[in-house]
């Protein structure tokens, strides 16, 4: 696989000087600019509120477990409010409603929404008048815009590629060969397989005057930055030679300097057979010197080699 097949696009020579942060978040010595679920530190003012809130984006990447939960608690909201409008209405807009408590009458409004919503109508309700029968249209369009929107979000969720590649909590400077070198480990974090997996890492400090802080970016070469295969664990090395930028550094200073590692990861997702791409990163208190990644290989199975990604970031050695 050659350079030129690096999905990042970066050539021998590129030295990501600025990777996009901007002179404003560059100077801001303070901020984190990667958080580790790969999400920035960072917003866009002056759009229409409508724009602004990512309700689509936010719906395509929660759980499914929130998005079903969501789905079911927004469709019980809907019918318990039309059911108040109905009770409100008094017993004599809805024929079949019988004329009991409030308790009971909220009950039947429920499920005659119930059958609105979903154009079930069995026959027992019905709306009287002019007024119960426009709500009851008005429902019935939600109803049916309601389900075709939860139908294409079910379609997107589910034809989106994805990927979950997990990233060991800390990375650490340990002994590597006659040296040192920053390490962390990734794994596949789903039993879908990974292939042609691609890692860039970026070294971002800040240095100069106090009340002209400048932050820097080096990109740091890495002993392997591309596997074909990715089915176990993968640590991801970077040697500190003398011609490294990280040569010299100590924990203290990195910490001094507000130093972060920023991740990017490419990848084919075989189910999909389409590129995913995921980001995190290291800031200088999540680098634990001295120690190194703990065997996470499990051969315990003739045949079979597995890996535990719940340790994935197991040290051992002094720290």
């Amino acid at each position: 696989m050659s350079r030129r097949d690096d999905p990042f696009g970066m050539s021998d020579e590129d030295d990501a000087k600025d990777l996009g942060f901007g002179s404003a978040g560059a100077r801001d010595e303070t901020l984190r600019l990667l958080n580790r679920d790969g999400t920035f530190n960072a917003r866009r003012l002056g759009l229409p509120k409508l724009r602004s809130v990512p309700v689509y984006e936010h719906l395509i990447r929660i759980t499914w477990g929130h998005f079903y939960v969501g789905s079911v608690l927004t469709y019980l909201g809907i019918n318990l409010a039309f059911a108040l409008i109905y009770t409100a209405l008094g017993p004599a807009a809805i024929r079949g409603m019988s004329d009991g408590s409030t308790l009971e009458r909220l009950l039947q409004a429920f499920f005659f929404s119930v059958q609105t919503v979903t154009t079930v109508g069995y026959g027992v309700y019905s709306p009287v008048g002019t007024l119960a029968n426009l709500i009851m249209s008005l429902e019935a369009l939600i109803g049916l815009g309601g389900f075709a929107v939860l139908a294409a979000l079910m379609f997107a969720r589910l034809s989106r590629p994805t990927a979950e590649v997990r990233f060991s909590p800390h990375a650490v400077v340990a002994p590597y060969q006659d040296g040192e070198a920053f390490m962390f480990r990734i794994a596949n974090g789903r039993r879908g397989e990974i292939l042609e997996a691609w890692v860039r890492l970026n070294f971002s400090w800040v240095e100069g005057h106090p009340t002209a802080p400048v932050r820097k970016f080096e990109a740091l070469d890495l002993e392997l930055d591309h596997i074909v295969f990715f089915p176990l664990h993968w640590t991801v090395v970077h040697a500190i030679r003398p011609d490294s930028p990280l040569h010299g550094w100590t924990d203290e200073r990195l910490r001094d300097a507000h130093a972060e590692f920023l991740v990017q990861v490419a990848a084919t997702s075989e189910t999909y057979a389409d590129e995913v791409r995921i980001r995190s990163s290291y800031t200088a208190a999540e680098v634990v010197w001295g120690s190194r990644f703990a065997n996470i290989i499990d051969e315990s199975q003739s045949g079979v080699i597995g890996v535990d990604v719940r340790k994935l970031g197991d040290l051992e050695g002094s720290r």
